[in-house]
């Protein structure tokens, strides 16, 4: 199974150095090419994006979210930290299942 990270320059090369691809982006028109980018690239099971660059391109995010099974979408914060207010991904899991991490 393939990963694919779209992000900011930190999270993106951090991922690299452990051996997955990515794309680096700066604004939210590229932040919509990469994610479109990655749907086509085949084989691929998860796209890891942060949480402030999906929040820039949110409508595109939760389309792709609602509307396909595959490749799954993750967001992780990025160096600066969770977004406030969002439900961390301990949080989600524990809501979903149940069970404490």
């Amino acid at each position: 199974m393939k990963f694919y990270v779209i992000g900011d320059r930190d999270t993106v090369l951090g991922f690299r150095l452990v051996g997955l691809e990515g794309e680096e982006v700066h604004s939210p028109e590229e932040a919509q090419e990469a994610l479109k980018k990655a749907f086509q690239i085949e084989g691929l099971g998860i796209i890891i994006i942060t949480e402030r660059i999906a929040t820039t391109i949110r409508n595109l995010v939760n389309q792709y979210v609602y509307k396909t099974t595959f490749p799954l979408i993750i967001e992780i914060p990025d160096r600066e930290g969770p977004i406030e207010g969002r439900k961390s991904i301990r949080e989600l899991i524990r809501a979903a299942v149940g069970v404490h991490l």
